[in-house]
């Protein structure tokens, strides 16, 4: 066994494709298969249902796709470390993040973190919270900036997970129309029977913030008012900026938005925490731990920023 036939079995199990796995590896398709079926004859098993234009993974394929993934994440990550040991300006991060935060927190630690370092190459995966800790937990990242409630955790031992703000969610409304919310006075808190009455726009089910803000009605007796379900949360801050609903958003996202007004909720729990993830098992390298570090200090300078009341980031003290 060796990193190319890993390399070739976790691209194929990518793709579903032996043809378009070959053209993305930038090697012969019979090649490949021979790769392939070396490295099924040395475990002794199938890794792959073939059928006509299609392949997916046999139990045995799916056991040894996280390994080989953290295999070769472990061998880009050595790689990596001994050119900075020998001295070479270069050097990598991959980074992984949920779509709120890199339109917010991560497009300011990108731009500080070029700044000091110009030589090291940043990739970026955007993806859900449970997505970024499982990989993680593959080694196909360095570092996930990752999104939870107060109580809630990873469920993953292997991994070291560091709080580094708490941020409220808002309700955001078109700032050129009427405040709809005039009764609770310019600026006060608004309490969850008051937003219930409101026209809201609503994000898919499976959104973490969703699920928040749906227990929440539910747990306080209330079926909210939904003009639209299902957008992504592009299309929720342009469709409160029209003036179809109300949204209830992370505050990062809307304090920057001169189209729309800011309302704070009354309901202390409904925010969430940012927390930066990397895996136990694995000494940072020096390029992800200097990434670290401009992480914490632009979530500092965020809170900082932000720090007037109503507090709609507040930084987690360490320890």
């Amino acid at each position: 066994m060796n990193l190319e036939q890993l390399r070739s079995f976790a691209e194929v199990a990518r793709i579903g494709h032996f043809t378009r796995a070959a053209e993305r590896l930038h090697v012969a398709q019979p090649s490949l298969s021979r790769q392939i079926a070396t490295l099924e004859a040395e475990f002794g098993v199938d890794l792959f249902h073939r059928a006509r234009g299609r392949v997916t993974l046999t139990a045995a394929g799916e056991r040894l796709l996280p390994l080989a993934r953290r295999m070769l994440a472990d061998a880009e990550t050595a790689r990596d470390e001994m050119a900075e040991l020998v001295g070479l300006a270069r050097g990598r991060v991959r980074l992984g993040a949920t779509p709120t935060l890199c339109t917010t927190l991560v497009a300011e630690v990108l731009a500080e973190f070029r700044a000091r370092h110009p030589g090291i190459d940043v990739e970026i995966v955007e993806r859900g919270s449970r997505s970024l800790i499982e990989a993680l937990g593959e080694g196909g990242l360095d570092l996930a900036l990752i999104v939870t409630s107060v109580s809630s955790g990873t469920g993953r031992a292997a991994l070291s997970l560091e709080p580094l703000l708490q941020e409220r969610l808002v309700v955001v409304s078109a700032a050129d129309a009427p405040d709809p919310f005039t009764g609770a006075g310019p600026g006060s808190p608004i309490s969850l029977s008051l937003l219930a009455g409101i026209p809201l726009v609503a994000f898919p089910e499976n959104y973490d913030l969703r699920v928040a803000l749906d227990a929440a009605f539910a747990a306080a007796g209330l079926t909210p008012e939904v003009a639209v379900t299902g957008a992504e949360m592009d299309a929720t801050l342009s469709f409160a900026e029209r003036g179809i609903g109300v949204a209830v958003v992370p505050a990062m996202v809307a304090l920057e938005r001169r189209n729309l007004r800011i309302t704070p909720l009354a309901d202390p729990d409904l925010r969430r925490t940012i927390s930066v993830a990397r895996r136990a098992d694995m000494a940072p390298t020096h390029a992800s731990a200097a990434f670290r570090t401009v992480i914490g200090e632009v979530a500092e300078s965020l809170a900082a920023t932000h720090a007037q009341e109503p507090r709609y980031l507040e930084p987690i003290p360490v320890g």
